[in-house]
C-alpha cells in the first residue's frame, strides 16, 4: 500500500458548484499551497449578509504546513477573501501579480491588516519549496496581470488555468499558447479548468470588437455619454479613456470601486494621462459632447452611482434629454432584475439606452467559451481533469467538452467544495472529502450569522415581528399590569386596535395559567407563550411574525 507521505491531494474549498468564492488547496506531506481566496456576493435571500467566504477549518488544523497563497489574478472572487483569511489562518507569505497586489493592498489597508509578506510574480517566476515546483503562464482575463498556475509535485503536474479566455487580438498581452503546449507536451496529470462559460457555444467576441464599437458610439453621439461598468475591467476603463481623448471630452468617474480602479491604473502605467478626469463642478463649463461619466452600477447595485442617477437622487448629477446611457456589461446572474429596474428608470426619465442585448459589441466576457476551452484541453492534454470555477450545470457541460476532446469520462472529476482529490503513483482517485462550506461576513462579524439568524431575518421580512412585554410580580407570582403588544412589519397597532386587544388577552391568559403551576421557568413561560400565541395568530392573520416575548421582573413591597 502506498505511503501517505507520496500522495499528493487537491482539496477544493471553494468555487465548486457556485461562480465565486474561489479557493484550492494543493498538498503533500508537510506542505500545503493555497491557490487564490475569493468572495462570493450573497444572493437575495442572505439578508444583511455582505459575503460568503470559505470554512477555512481545514487550513486551521493544518496551518503549520502552509508554504503560502498564490493568487492567479485581482478579481473579487480570487482575492476578496484575503483580509478574512489572515484573520483567521496564519499565512506566510502571498504571490500575487502586480495588478493585484495593489488591490489586495487597499484591501488590508480597509481592514486595519498590517501584512507585508507579499511578492510581486509574473510569468517569469518560479516558487520552489520542499516538494513543490511552481511556474506560471500569462493568460488574458479582463484584468491585466492574469495567469495560470503550473505545480510540478512528486506525483505529476497540476495545471490550474485561473480565469482565461483566448483572445488573439487582445487589448493587453497574448495568452502565452507556447508555454502552455511546451508543458502540455512535458506532461500534465491533472487539468483544473475555469468552467464558467461552458455553456456558452463557440469563441468568446474579442475586446477589440468592443473597443471598436465603444469608439463608433463616443465619436457619434452629440451629447453627454454616461458609461457604467465593471471597475475590475481596467483594459476597458484604459481604453474608454484613450477614445475619450481622441475624442476630446474630458472623464468624470463616480462610485468608490471605479476610482480606486483608474487610480491603481494610473499608478501601474496603464492609463497615461491624469488631466483627463475632471470633477462635476468643472464639467458644468463644458458642452455636452465634451463630457464622459464613468460610473459604477452595471449590475443594478441599489446604492451605486447609476441606480442614483436613475433615481434622480444623485447629488452631482442629474440626467439631460440628450444623454446616453450604455451598459457596457452583462448582468450577472440573480441581477438581471435589478439591471432591468434601473434600465426602465433610465427610459422614463426620456434618455436613450444602450444595453448588450441590442449592441452585442458592447461588452464580451472574460471567460471562455467552449470552443476556448477545447483549445485549453488540447493545448495542455492532461490525462486527468477535474473542472472547476462554475455551477454544476457548468461543470458537467466542461465535463461533456472534455469527453468530446478524448478524456476518458472515468478520468474527469465532478466535485463539489470539501471534496480531495488524491494524485497516486497508480493514478487520481477520489479521498475522504474534509469540512467545507459557507461562511457569512456581516459587516465586520465573520461567521457569527448562522442558518438559524438568516431564517429569523426571513420571517421579519415576511411576516414581521410581534414584541411582547410582561411585568410579573415574583413575590406574589401575578401579572401586574395587562401585557404591552408592539409590532413591526406585521400590523399598524393603531390601525388594528381590535386585533391587538384580543392577542393581549390571549397571553393573559397564557401567563395566568403558568402562574398558577406549582413551578415554573421564565424560559418555560416564553416557550408556551410562543407555542400557543403562533397558530392563534396564523388563525387571526393567516401570517406568522416572530414573536418576542419579554419578562420583566417587578417587586412591589416586601
Amino acid at each position: 500500500m502506498q505511503n501517505k507521505k507520496d500522495v499528493t491531494a487537491i482539496v477544493a474549498l471553494g468555487g465548486l458548484g457556485e461562480v465565486g468564492k474561489n479557493m484550492y488547496v494543493i498538498t503533500h506531506d508537510d506542505e500545503i499551497l493555497i491557490i487564490d481566496a475569493g468572495v462570493m456576493f450573497p444572493e437575495d435571500e442572505l439578508m444583511g449578509i455582505d459575503y460568503v467566504i470559505q470554512d477555512v477549518t481545514y487550513l486551521k488544523k493544518n496551518e503549520d504546513k502552509i508554504k503560502g497563497l498564490i493568487i492567479t489574478h485581482g478579481h473579487e472572487d480570487h482575492i476578496g477573501g484575503i483580509a478574512f483569511l489572515l484573520q483567521k489562518v496564519k499565512i506566510p507569505v502571498i504571490y500575487s501579480p502586480k495588478i493585484a497586489i495593489s488591490l489586495i493592498t487597499r484591501k488590508l489597508v480597509d481592514n486595519n491588516i498590517k501584512y507585508e509578506q507579499i511578492e510581486e510574480i509574473n510569468q517569469f517566476s518560479h516558487i520552489k519549496t520542499k516538494h513543490f515546483n511552481v511556474e506560471f503562464i500569462n493568460t488574458t482575463h479582463s484584468i491585466p496581470d492574469s495567469f495560470a498556475v503550473v505545480v510540478h509535485t512528486p506525483q505529476g503536474t497540476i495545471f490550474e488555468t485561473g480565469d482565461f479566455k483566448f483572445d488573439l487580438t487582445p487589448i493587453g498581452p497574448m495568452a502565452d499558447l507556447h508555454k502552455m503546449a511546451k508543458i502540455g507536451k512535458e506532461g500534465v496529470k491533472i487539468l483544473l479548468s475555469d468552467s464558467t462559460n461552458a455553456l456558452s457555444e463557440g469563441f468568446s467576441k474579442s475586446e477589440s470588437c468592443v473597443d471598436e464599437t465603444l469608439s463608433d458610439i463616443i465619436s457619434r453621439h452629440h451629447g453627454r455619454i454616461i458609461i457604467a461598468t465593471f471597475a475590475s475591467n481596467i483594459y476597458r476603463i484604459k481604453h474608454i479613456v484613450e477614445t475619450c481623448r481622441k475624442n476630446n471630452r474630458q472623464i468624470i468617474t463616480f462610485g468608490r470601486s471605479m476610482e480606486s480602479s483608474i487610480e491603481i491604473a494610473l499608478n501601474n502605467g496603464l492609463i497615461k494621462d491624469k488631466s483627463i478626469f475632471i470633477d462635476a463642478n468643472k464639467a458644468k463649463g463644458l458642452k455636452r459632447n465634451q463630457v464622459c461619466i464613468l460610473c459604477t452600477g452595471s449590475q443594478g447595485e441599489p446604492l451605486a452611482a447609476l441606480t442614483r442617477i436613475a433615481n434622480g437622487v444623485h447629488k452631482q448629477i442629474s440626467l439631460l434629454p440628450d444623454d446616453l446611457v450604455v451598459f457596457s456589461a452583462k448582468p450577472i446572474p440573480g441581477n438581471a432584475e435589478s439591471v432591468n429596474r434601473v434600465i426602465n428608470k433610465l427610459y422614463l426619465k426620456g434618455v436613450k439606452v444602450y444595453t448588450n442585448e441590442e449592441f452585442s459589441d458592447i461588452h464580451t466576457s472574460g471567460h471562455a467559451k467552449q470552443e476556448e476551452l477545447k483549445l485549453m484541453l488540447r493545448l495542455v492534454n492532461p490525462e486527468y481533469f477535474m473542472p472547476m470555477h462554475g455551477e454544476y450545470r457548468m461543470l458537467m457541460a466542461h465535463k461533456k467538452i472534455a469527453i468530446d476532446c478524448g478524456i476518458p469520462s472515468e478520468n474527469i472529476f465532478i466535485c463539489k467544495n470539501g471534496d480531495v482529490i488524491l494524485l497516486t503513483n497508480d493514478g487520481v482517485e477520489r479521498g475522504n472529502p474534509v469540512e467545507a462550506g459557507d461562511v457569512y461576513v456581516d459587516g465586520s462579524r465573520i461567521g457569527d450569522v448562522g442558518g438559524a439568524v438568516i431564517k429569523d431575518r426571513k420571517v421579519m421580512s415576511k411576516d414581521g415581528i410581534l414584541l411582547a412585554i410582561i411585568n410579573i410580580n415574583p413575590m406574589t407570582r401575578q401579572l401586574l399590569i395587562k401585557p404591552n403588544v408592539t409590532t413591526r412589519g406585521f400590523v399598524m397597532v393603531n390601525e388594528n386596535a381590535d386585533l391587538i386587544e384580543k392577542i393581549e388577552k390571549k397571553i393573559t391568559s397564557i401567563v395566568k395559567e403558568a402562574l398558577q403551576k406549582s413551578t415554573y421557568t421564565y424560559t418555560d413561560l416564553k416557550n408556551q407563550i410562543i407555542l400557543d400565541l403562533y397558530p392563534y395568530i396564523n388563525s387571526l392573520t393567516g401570517r406568522h411574525p416572530m414573536i418576542l416575548p419579554v419578562i420583566m421582573e417587578v417587586r412591589q413591597g416586601h
